[in-house]
């Protein structure tokens, strides 16, 4: 994999790289844009949140496999390994449920609850169906667990960090452009919106870099993800 790595020059790994970033987030928000202009049965809530998630992650997966062909990689590169998975997920599943109750036990209920712009957000995206709920479930495993992941922890920070001479700088500057990057692509405003993107992002972004796999990450945002749609759903939806 070094030596294949080796025969792609500085330049091209930096013009796939912008190339992918940008094309990339116009793919992320498009099925947004297309159900939330269209309104579409519904538009954007029900079972659209599964073909959401559906289209980003199958388009997002295919823009990573020709950006990886092109740097002579595959998605081992960006961290899709499965050793020592067990205690990945373990690490994962920890992290993500710590997340969780922190959020809903402490920081929610004491900054708004019901009343948070973020939680108005997401009550707009249940329609009162279980299809619809399992539907926002699998946007947030599938379009943000996974899809997000492997283009953002991935993608972002591996590929990124090997135009750099010095291997632990390259990492470093990857990671906290790949924080800054995921952060300003969920639009926070106020500071508690930074607060909540920017605490779970490093603890994603954390254990990607010391585990150099995807597993735990993945997990972690998963967990977090339809933890939080569930827990939402039950505490603060008119549909209980």
């Amino acid at each position: 994999m070094i030596k294949h790595r080796e025969k792609i020059s500085k330049t091209k790994t930096v013009l796939v790289y912008i190339a992918t970033l940008l094309l990339g987030y116009v793919l992320f928000i498009i099925p947004d844009v297309f159900f939330g202009v269209t309104k579409i049965n519904g538009g954007k809530q029900g079972v659209n949140l599964l073909f959401i998630a559906l289209f980003q992650f199958l388009s997002i997966s295919a823009l990573l496999y020709v950006s990886l062909k092109l740097l002579k990689v595959d998605f081992t590169f960006i961290g899709l390994k499965f050793t020592n998975f067990k205690k990945d997920v373990l690490l994962g599943i920890v992290f993500g449920a710590l997340w969780t109750i922190l959020q809903f036990v402490i920081f929610i209920p004491f900054t708004g609850g019901a009343d948070r712009a973020d939680i108005k957000g997401m009550l707009q995206m249940y329609d009162g169906s279980l299809t619809g709920l399992l539907s926002f479930i699998a946007l947030g495993v599938i379009g943000g667990g996974i899809t997000e992941e492997l283009f953002n922890r991935g993608f972002l920070i591996n590929v990124l960090k090997g135009v750099f001479q010095n291997p632990r700088t390259g990492l470093w500057i990857s990671a906290v452009l790949s924080i800054l990057i995921f952060s300003l692509g969920h639009m926070p405003v106020t500071a508690l919106d930074w607060f909540d993107i920017l605490v779970p992002t490093l603890m994603y972004t954390l254990l990607f870099v010391f585990t150099k796999r995807l597993t735990a990450s993945i997990v972690a945002h998963g967990v977090y993800n339809s933890s939080a749609i569930l827990l939402t759903y039950y505490m603060y939806s008119d549909f209980v």
